[in-house]
């Protein structure tokens, strides 16, 4: 298995190329955008000057893993001689369906398919091609360079042979795998999103401020991040898209996403990729904190 495809060039497709390609795979990555690959692209080589600079990566190693590296929009041309496809698009459940069932007609009968879904079924993903048996869920976590865990998720359908031959690849990737199953939000959604909407309701609920709720879950209870911080960085659309298809699986209402949070994704505030969630990350309130420290020099 040498020929990797990665589907979306976004924050996790790009992370996803980059470790295949660090890793002597031969990888390209795919979007309909061209503008969208060319900031992937930027973004790997940026994360690999930083390791660089690091010393936890040499200049050989550096220019290697750009090397394995190619991109396109098409596909087709793509996808064709794959052994791997990891899809890493949006987290919409048409727009997955749609790529399986063109990855199904492309690529060759051996290729597995597998995707970077944070919640969605990946039975119902398989259930799409006439290959079932080799479509897994590679659930990778942000940032992917840096993150061990990949979450392994069988499909009702997957075989043994799909399930092991990812374990082994992720444990090649340098990477911690771990088998759950194919339930709404696996585990590690099914266990975060509630954290994070509940700590969006206790904002709701006037308990406490959005400093005050982060600094209580990083000193109290060690969080590197706090949920609201987390939330921002994820996107808030996404952490929204995920509580919806934890409500519409189990039907539980502790799932069922605060009015708070659908709201702030109604006026575009995403988190970081927006410029303003939870908190301020436009380049003006960038400007105001430099400010503000040259005042207290």
């Amino acid at each position: 298995m040498k020929n990797i495809t990665v589907i979306g060039a976004g924050t996790m497709g790009n992370g996803i190329a980059h470790v295949f390609a660090q890793h002597n795979f031969k990888v390209t990555l795919v979007d309909i955008s061209e503008k969208a690959l060319e900031n992937g692209i930027k973004t790997i080589r940026r994360n690999l000057d930083r390791m660089v600079q690091k010393e936890t990566l040499s200049e050989e190693q550096l220019k290697s893993t750009l090397d394995n590296l190619t991109t396109s929009t098409d596909l087709q041309n793509a996808a064709a001689n794959a052994d791997l496809v990891v899809e890493a698009a949006s987290e919409n459940l048409d727009i997955k369906l749609n790529i399986f069932k063109d990855l199904d007609n492309i690529c060759p009968p051996d290729t597995i398919l597998a995707t970077n879904t944070s919640s969605i079924s990946i039975t119902q993903i398989g259930a799409v091609t006439q290959r079932p048996d080799k479509v897994i869920g590679m659930h990778f976590m942000n940032p992917v360079p840096i993150m061990k865990l990949v979450e392994i998720i069988r499909g009702y359908s997957t075989s043994d042979t799909t399930a092991n031959t990812i374990m082994e690849l992720s444990l090649n990737l340098g990477k911690t795998p771990t088998e759950v199953n194919d339930y709404p939000g696996f585990v590690s959604n099914r266990i975060l999103m509630p954290m994070i909407n509940e700590a969006i309701e206790t904002l709701y609920n006037g308990v406490a401020g959005v400093e005050e709720i982060d600094t209580v879950m990083k000193l109290g209870m060690a969080h590197p991040m706090g949920p609201l911080q987390l939330a921002d960085f994820i996107g808030l659309d996404v952490c929204l898209s995920i509580l919806h298809v934890l409500y519409d699986g189990f039907k539980n209402p502790k799932y069922a996403p605060c009015p708070l949070l659908t709201n702030m994704v109604m006026a575009g505030k995403l988190g970081v990729k927006s410029g303003e969630g939870f908190y301020d990350y436009s380049e003006s309130r960038k400007a105001e904190k430099v400010a503000s420290q040259f005042k207290r020099a």
